[in-house]
């Protein structure tokens, strides 16, 4: 799962556009682990005995990506591996994957009414396939030891591999077959298994008796059927109006996404990081928690009326520890909020550039003052800012160790306020950090709201101090991000960000309101746009082929065309903001309902595939599921207005 991110391996060539695309993984999960499903080959590569890539920090190497979740699995297959014909799909657009190929048929899923990382896989051989109907293994590490457990009428396996912490308790759940087995074949046993990671045997039986009472003696075909009825359970009725069914699935799938995408691992000492979000499912290459793609999820489950999953990721921000280690880079504040990301045991994570550096980015700050105001306004939930956390209740925390944090980082400019140099939206080298126009729009987008949840708690001194400090914020971003009738993504000059994706987002949050400014930034997205029909982030200006950023800024961004499609219906012009759905959309509904970081716009080995295929993350969760679920929500509230 490493991927150094800034040293490509492999220089892109012209000739490398011909190379297939690798289609979207389809992923199963529960909030406390994933599974990975190959739709081309319908075998199971991926079993994470957590939610997240990268446990905890590595203290041998404090720099690096961290210590890697365990995966237990290389492959697991049904049938001989070898057919021709496969189908792979979401059953009803759950987390249930239904797997088709010539020799047999087969489900895999995590299942969400258990608090354990659980598999639950099965195999129907078909009738050509008698002597090839069983299930085949090849674990991702050695086995250590194997061991038959007599719990609860049944006989268990228990594996230790190599090199792995956790344990894997393997529960027949069909009845035991008499087959002649390769060595370690131990599957074979059966044509249905329940896979249970455990991290030590101490919680050998509650986890076999947890497993069996959410059981409740069915079949797997029956557990397979009961988990997407669950699902429809706990779905909210959208409160949007959908133009056709191929939306309302992806609709459908991305509320699942979020849902697999949270973290229900309990907090307990040394590990604090129940309710984070990752950035993308597995085996996206951000499959980890980021502060700024949380957000946007975040926001997304707090206003389809998920309260309960948005309650938790907020509670999440101000439970997350240690934090606060950039202390030195943020005039002595200490903070809450991670400047960059977090690793899945709930340590700040402050870099992901893998460059030996680390990366300041503080409109994470804006944007988690951004999610409480609109979960309070929401649900008005006042209950929630009395809870104790990690450092004080919600409201102080929030005042103390947020707020107070960003407004010591800021600049005079002008007769006003700017957020002091950073790495922002789109995660510069800290090398490169400038006064970004997102940073301080972030800025006044969350102290505008914090000045609302003040108000609402009575805290009149903070508020006046807030909305004091947020008409400064107005002036300075008016005379450093405006120059000239022109909205610019950073105060330095500079080809990179004078055109900037950031800036629709800006607009987006209300921050720029002048008509003629918008229309010039809207005329000039034309910059960025690709060869696949969409926008790319930014203008690169990276020149050397060997570095990931030269490829990566190359591609289409998905919420770089979600942004522009808001402006657009801001602006009435709903038949471009149409189009760019439908597209999205449509692309989606061929790849599983699943919405992607990218699209190609540049083939290359990085990004393989022909122009406009899926690429980046995928599936992309913030700046994917939950960028789409904002966007159909704003289409709503725009047609209600009107």
């Amino acid at each position: 799962m490493r991927l150094t991110r800034y040293l490509a391996s492999a220089v892109c060539a012209g000739l490398l556009a011909s190379l297939p695309a690798a289609a979207t993984n389809l992923v199963t999960g529960n909030g406390f682990g994933f599974a990975v499903v190959s739709p081309q080959t319908g075998t199971l590569s991926k079993f994470y005995a957590h939610p997240y890539s990268f446990a905890q920090p590595d203290e041998s190497n404090p720099l690096s990506e961290g210590v890697e979740t365990a995966n237990f699995i290389k492959e697991i297959r049904g049938g001989s591996g070898f057919a021709q014909s496969v189908s792979s799909e979401y059953e009803d657009d759950s987390q249930v994957i239904h797997t088709k190929t010539a020799d047999g048929e087969g489900f895999f899923f995590m299942p969400f009414g258990l608090q354990q990382a659980a598999l639950v896989i099965s195999w129907e051989p078909g009738p050509a396939a008698a002597r090839s109907g069983s299930l085949h293994v090849e674990w991702s590490h050695p086995v250590k030891s194997q061991k038959i457990v007599r719990m609860l009428g049944a006989e268990m396996q228990l594996l230790k591999f190599e090199d792995v912490k956790e344990s894997l308790l393997l529960i027949p759940l069909g009845t035991r077959r008499t087959v002649s087995a390769q060595p370690k074949q131990v599957l074979a046993a059966s044509q249905a298994w329940a896979l249970v990671s455990v991290e030590s045997d101490g919680e050998l039986e509650e986890a076999a008796s947890a497993f069996e009472r959410w059981r409740g003696g069915l079949a797997p075909h029956a557990l397979a059927k009961r988990e997407v009825a669950e699902i429809e359970r706990w779905r909210v009725k959208p409160a949007v109006h959908f133009t056709d069914e191929t939306e309302r699935h992806v609709w459908r799938q991305s509320e699942v996404v979020l849902r697999m995408a949270q973290s229900r691992e309990p907090n307990r000492p040394g590990r604090n990081g129940s309710g984070l979000i990752i950035a993308s499912l597995p085996d996206g290459v951000w499959f980890t928690p980021w502060a700024r793609d949380m957000a946007y999820a975040t926001v997304a489950l707090a206003r389809m009326g998920h309260r309960d999953e948005a309650r938790a990721a907020l509670l999440a921000y101000f439970n997350a520890q240690p934090t606060g280690k950039m202390r030195a880079q943020t005039q002595g504040a200490d903070y809450q909020i991670s400047v960059v990301r977090y690793f899945g045991n709930g340590a700040e994570e402050p870099f992901f550039t893998m460059e030996g550096n680390t990366n300041i980015e503080f409109d994470d700050w804006g944007l988690a003052l951004w999610v409480l105001g609109e979960y309070e306004r929401q649900y008005n939930d006042s209950a929630l800012l009395r809870l104790p956390t990690y450092r004080d209740k919600v409201y102080e925390s929030a005042r103390e160790f947020v707020v107070k944090p960003l407004l010591a980082n800021m600049e005079k400019y002008g007769q006003g306020l700017i957020v002091a140099t950073d790495t922002s939206i789109w995660e510069e080298h800290q090398k490169d950090a400038k006064h970004f126009a997102f940073s301080t729009a972030a800025a006044i987008v969350g102290l505008r709201n914090f000045a609302e949840t003040a108000r609402q708690t009575g805290d009149e001194p903070t508020r006046t101090e807030i909305l004091k400090n947020v008409a400064f914020l107005e002036k300075g971003f008016n005379a450093a991000f405006i120059r000239g009738g022109t909205l610019h993504g950073t105060l330095e000059e500079g080809v990179k960000n004078d055109i900037d994706g950031a800036l629709l987002a800006i607009i987006n949050f209300g921050i720029v309101t002048d008509p003629a400014v918008i229309r010039d930034t809207v005329e000039r997205m034309a910059l960025l746009k690709v060869d696949s029909g969409g926008y790319r982030r930014v203008r690169s200006t990276y020149t050397d082929p060997a570095i990931f950023e030269y490829w990566y800024e190359k591609q289409e961004f998905l919420f770089v065309d979600l942004s522009l499609a808001e402006v657009y219906r801001r602006q009435g012009r709903n038949v471009e903001a149409d189009a760019i759905l439908k597209r999205i959309v449509d692309k989606a509904a061929a790849d599983h309902n699943l919405i992607p970081e990218m699209y190609v716009a540049v083939p290359c080995r990085l990004f393989p595939g022909e122009v406009g295929d899926p690429t980046g993350a995928m599936p992309m969760v913030g700046y994917g599921a939950g960028a789409y679920i904002l966007h159909v929500l704003d289409r709503e509230e725009l047609r209600n207005r009107h």
